[in-house]
């Protein structure tokens, strides 16, 4: 069988930051330093940049979010809209 083309366009976003993926990880079969069994990964949109964050449980996501949000805060000056 072949692989029909996408018809459809991706639209990426248009600004620094205006639509962030995450994802979560685990718990990994290897531990790695520090006892770390899992990692939360932020994507921004727009730049494709990405920050990996290792957790230890699988409850501190949110932490972690914060976290983000507050370096990224203080880099670009700007908060970031919570929808």
């Amino acid at each position: 069988m072949t692989k029909k083309p996408l018809t459809r366009k991706s639209e990426r976003s248009k600004n620094l930051l205006s639509l962030i993926c995450s994802d979560v990880y685990g718990p990994m079969m290897i531990r790695v330093i520090c006892g770390y069994t899992y990692f939360i990964t932020f994507i921004d949109e727009h730049s494709i940049y990405g920050y990996v964050y290792l957790m230890k449980y699988m409850f501190e996501p949110f932490k972690r979010f914060k976290e983000f949000t507050s370096e990224i805060e203080k880099q670009i000056g700007n908060s970031i809209k919570i929808i």
